[in-house]
């Protein structure tokens, strides 16, 4: 009799659940952007969300939740209600570089939150102001290390994917430069630009314009392929920097325990959006490798990055506390 029981609600909870999934959404669906709004995330949230709203039939509203590292947006997304009307778009610091970063991380990358897709990896661009006088990675590398501390390179702030890009660098090259921090990319570049930091790990995107009008030096990008919009620029494996591979990506996650038919239908509703050519159009613009998956490889990839970077991280000593 109990065995019944336990079947029949067993049942009764799959053909409920079943039933809210197919009526989702039923009402707007909020996606939160752990960054101020005006930047490259924000921008191609909104770009996904025009898609979805298109595929799915309801509004999909950006809330940024800037701060800590996109921590806090995180943070709220982990702790939100898992029915599919609250999810996120994270990226490489929130779940990669934030686990190793943050002694005390209010949220687990890999069991808080139910991944939907992988859509996008960004690489990055070494650059130095012309004024440093160099125009490749082998001399960059002499200069530092004739002037071991002086030279000094920009990032977004402490714990930054552009500090840990460069502390990588310094690791593998055994040079040593001086950290200037700001608050966002948009001041550092700003400052590298002005000549005010000589060097800087730029998102290639932002950083394309800059490179063509002279007024940047470009000497490597970071992934292991150059990048489609800039294939005149080496990656720095191929400038000398044996096995570099670091770049950022973008994912949609919702809260953990978010239903698996929820989980599809938010998937299959990006996987359409990033086939059309107007997607791969825009996304190449920003200086981003639009990709799909599924909700597994999405799981898969926060594992193996967490657990790369946390140990990276780790290895070069910094911390958040």
């Amino acid at each position: 009799m109990l065995r019944r029981v336990t079947a029949a609600a067993a049942l009764l909870l799959f053909c409920i659940g079943a039933a809210f999934a197919q009526s989702y959404p039923n009402r707007p669906v909020k996606i939160v952007v752990p960054f101020p709004a005006g930047g490259g995330t924000d921008a191609l949230a909104r770009f996904i969300a025009k898609g979805m709203e298109q595929r799915l039939g309801q509004p999909f509203i950006i809330e940024n939740r800037g701060g800590a590292g996109t921590t806090l947006g995180a943070t709220a997304v982990a702790r939100a209600e898992p029915d599919g009307y609250t999810i996120l778009i994270g990226t490489a610091s929130t779940f990669a570089a934030a686990p190793g970063l943050y002694k005390r991380l209010a949220y687990d990358p890999n069991k808080d939150f139910a991944p939907v897709m992988l859509f996008a990896s960004v690489p990055f661009v070494l650059v130095v102001h012309p004024s440093l006088g160099v125009s490749s990675v082998k001399e960059l590398v002499a200069l530092a290390k004739s002037k071991p501390g002086e030279i000094t390179y920009a990032s977004a702030g402490v714990g930054a994917v552009h500090h840990i890009f460069c502390e990588m660098f310094m690791s593998m090259t055994g040079i040593s430069m001086k950290h200037v921090p700001y608050r966002g990319g948009g001041p550092a570049l700003n400052d590298v630009v002005a000549g005010h930091v000589p060097v800087y790990f730029a998102d290639a995107g932002p950083a394309a314009t800059l490179i063509r009008s002279g007024k940047l030096k470009a000497l490597g990008v970071t992934t292991p392929t150059r990048a489609s919009h800039m294939p005149e620029v080496p990656t720095l494996h191929e400038a000398g920097v044996t096995g570099y591979d670091a770049n950022t990506w973008q994912m949609m996650v919702g809260p953990a325990k978010m239903p698996s038919e929820i989980v599809q239908a938010l998937n299959g509703a990006i996987a359409e959006t990033m086939r059309t050519p107007e997607a791969q159009k825009y996304f190449t613009g920003l200086g981003m490798q639009p990709t799909t998956g599924t909700p597994a490889q999405a799981a898969e990839h926060i594992r193996k990055e967490s657990e790369r970077w946390t140990a990276l991280i780790k290895r070069i000593g910094v911390s958040i506390e």
